[in-house]
């Protein structure tokens, strides 16, 4: 249990995991996060997580958030507020245990 500023207890709900078959690569949950914990990614036909490239666009089948520092969360929950296809799992599991 964390402590808040003014001194009440606080519990982290850390990002766990994202569902790519859920997610529709909106961006919004990249936006709200301060700490670099997710990035956009491509699916290709193949249904294999990829790089976006520029060149390689159109090889992209559907854009997608991934996690990319899990170790970086905070568990503000900032992202689940935004998320309007309820696609991420949250919990209080913590890296340091």
């Amino acid at each position: 249990m964390a402590i808040a500023r003014d001194g009440r207890e606080w519990a982290p709900d850390y990002l766990l995991a994202i569902d790519a078959e859920k997610c529709i690569g909106c961006g919004r949950c990249y936006k709200v996060c301060g700490r670099e914990v997710m990035t956009l990614k491509g699916i290709n036909e193949d249904g294999d997580i990829v790089e976006l490239d520029d060149d390689e666009d159109d090889e992209v089948e559907k854009k997608v958030m991934v996690m990319a520092d899990v170790g970086a969360c905070v568990g503000c929950g900032a992202c689940a507020r935004v998320c309007p296809a309820n696609c991420q799992t949250h919990g209080s599991e913590s890296l340091a245990a």
